[in-house]
Order: C-alpha cells, then structure tokens, then sequence
C-alpha cells in the first residue's frame, strides 16, 4: 500500500509542476501571438482534423455557432484561417488553416516542446531508458482505464 500512495504522490508532484509549466507557456505563446484560449483552441482543432464546419468548431470549443463565426471572420482578417466552399454541400463554408496558421501552430507546439528537451538532457542515457519503460507503461495503464 505505501508504494502505491507514494507512486500517487509523485504522479501528482509531477503533473502539478508539468501543468504549472505547460500552462505559463502556453500563456506566454497566446500573449506573444496575440491569440485568445478559443482562437488557439480553434486553430489546434482545425490542425488535429484538417478542415472543419463552423457548427464542428463550435461543438469542440462548447459555444454557439455564431460566437465562432465572429472568431472566425478575425482570424480570416488576420490571415490565419481561410474559408471555402464545401465540396459536399455548396451552402456551408469550411475552414482551414493558412501557411500563416499552420506556422502558428507550429510555434505553438515548439513552445511547449522546448521545455521537454531540456528536462532530457539532464539525464543520463540509463535514466532517460528507464523513464521511457516508466512512462510507457503509465501511458498503456491510462489508456486502459
């Protein structure tokens, strides 16, 4: 029994440290984009699946159709999305992600990656093994669960 509440003790102390950072650097990427949590909510989205609907965009965010496509029409104006005719259906409208778009996202997921890489480096090649068997085993338990 004390294994595991010390395994839980760990897991907490590493998510609180890992969310305390991922969370800063991703306030900091918003802040330096100039980018609201639903516009880099939309533009992960729209990177994840590719082209999406307004009515898609809006259920993934958990807000009203209309208050995407006033997000939308900014991040159209900005250059960072795009809209176009669905192939499907001539009425509805896709968007997509721009060259400008996708190197945001790009920068975004460089932001995060960069404290990771560091964190690497501080281990030794036997360390950085047994942390890999570690986390691959607590990656398949979560899956499970």
């Amino acid at each position: 029994m004390a294994t595991d509440q010390t395994l839980n003790q760990v897991l907490h102390e590493w998510i609180e440290i890992y969310m305390q950072r991922s969370f800063r650097d991703f306030k900091r990427f918003m802040d330096e984009s100039d980018l609201s949590v639903s516009q880099v909510g939309t533009i992960m989205h729209l990177h994840h699946c590719g082209n999406a609907g307004i009515s898609d965009v809006a259920e993934h965010l958990g807000i009203t159709a209309p208050a995407v496509s006033q997000m939308v029409d900014r991040l159209v104006q900005q250059g960072v999305l795009e809209r176009t005719e669905d192939p499907q259906d001539r009425r509805s409208k896709q968007i997509s992600l721009t060259a400008r778009g996708k190197a945001l996202v790009e920068d975004g997921i460089r932001f995060r990656q960069q404290w990771m890489e560091h964190i690497t480096t501080a281990f030794t090649p036997a360390e950085q093994e047994g942390i890999i068997e570690a986390l691959t085993l607590l990656t398949k338990a979560a899956r499970q669960v």
